[in-house]
């Protein structure tokens, strides 16, 4: 392990050096490139360097031990010595996570689809309960949420809404998301207090780049149309909606959430992008699965992954087995604990995997 960080430390000085180059500065490419890579370095050299201080202060407080100490200088050492003896363990938990393989994507922005699915009504109100929980929780990290497209109904609910989450890490996060959620409640519409059991569907797919995806114009058909809106009613007498037909994948995508054809074609193509670059991957990821499991699920839209109680005011992840009687507060957005429990399942499966 240490020979790794040794490694990484040397590749992060050089790219300090790249960075002051007159040749790389020139290049905004590479300048772009070395930047992200020094910026996804940063944290595991800073935790690095640390770990050698502290092993060095280690050493030298247990060489003190062998100097004629008074008693009470000698507690004090013994001490400072059990306070970096677990410093030093923490450190290196924590590096061996940082050196853990990294998913390319997780710094990428996402694009979330849910639908409506099992239910009827009951599962596209459900649909608007879940977008209004991810947009919450989205606006407490700081990113910023864009619808894309959206059929609504006249009860408030969602038969489908796509949308844009910009920030930081967003798909670090957001990727455990992917699935079937289940919600158990007794409808407004229910008069015999039955409860009734519904499903949306989420997908999130990182937002890809151009570079990253090969995605010809003539390969594309566009179609354009009137926007309508709940019950299908026209709701803009301008041909400005748009709908794409990717014609190599059978990928189809429509916009019309905006006034203007050209801004509503610019959206359906990031999320045309992100759809093929998703099929892409998950064709890649369906060879991986073959092997091996994630402990934390394979992703599959179809697979059931949370379970969304209200008479019992609970909220069960089937992945991990992890339930929380906090129902309001997580429909308000707090996900952290859920998240934060499934990331460090995935991290302890990646673990024992590069063990063996």
């Amino acid at each position: 392990m240490l020979d790794r960080l040794q490694s990484v430390e040397d590749r992060y000085d050089r790219l300090n050096e790249l960075l002051s180059d007159p040749d790389v500065i020139n290049d905004s490419k590479k300048l772009r490139e070395y930047s992200k890579e020094q910026s996804d370095l940063e944290e595991t050299v800073q935790a690095y360097r640390e770990y050698k201080e502290v092993n060095e202060q280690h050493k030298d407080a247990k060489a003190m031990l062998e100097e004629n100490l008074d008693s009470e200088m000698y507690a004090m050492v013994k001490e400072e010595i059990s306070e970096l003896a677990d410093r030093k363990e923490e450190l290196e938990a924590r590096l061996k996570i940082l050196l853990l393989p990294k998913d390319p994507n997780d710094d990428k922005n996402v694009i979330m689809e849910i639908r409506g699915a099992a239910g009827g009504d009951e599962a596209q109100l459900f649909a608007g309960d879940l977008y209004k929980m991810y947009s919450r929780f989205a606006e407490a990290q700081g990113w910023k949420t864009d619808v894309i497209e959206s059929t609504s109904t006249e009860l408030g609910g969602y038969k489908e809404i796509i949308f844009s989450v910009n920030g930081a890490g967003a798909y670090s996060k957001l990727k455990y998301e992917n699935g079937a959620h289940r919600v158990q409640r007794v409808p407004t519409t229910e008069s015999g207090g039955r409860i009734h059991t519904s499903t949306a569907t989420v997908a999130v797919l990182p937002e890809a780049e151009e570079v990253e995806v090969d995605i010809h114009e003539k390969d594309i058909r566009v179609d354009t149309f009137a926007s309508s809106g709940p019950g299908g009613q026209s709701v803009n007498t301008t041909m400005s909606a748009v709908r794409l037909t990717h014609l190599p994948t059978n990928t189809v995508v429509s916009c019309q959430d905006e006034k203007s054809q050209i801004k509503n074609k610019e959206k359906a193509m990031k999320v045309l992008r992100a759809r093929v670059y998703d099929k892409i991957n998950r064709e890649i990821q369906a060879e991986y699965d073959q092997n091996r499991k994630l402990a934390v699920g394979t992703g599959d839209r179809s697979e059931r992954i949370r379970t969304y109680n209200f008479p019992q005011s609970r909220v069960t992840d089937h992945r991990i087995g992890l339930t929380l009687q906090k129902l309001e507060q997580i429909l308000q957005g707090k996900l952290d604990e859920i998240i934060d429990a499934l990331i460090v399942e995935e991290q302890a499966e990646a673990m024992q995997n590069a063990e063996q």
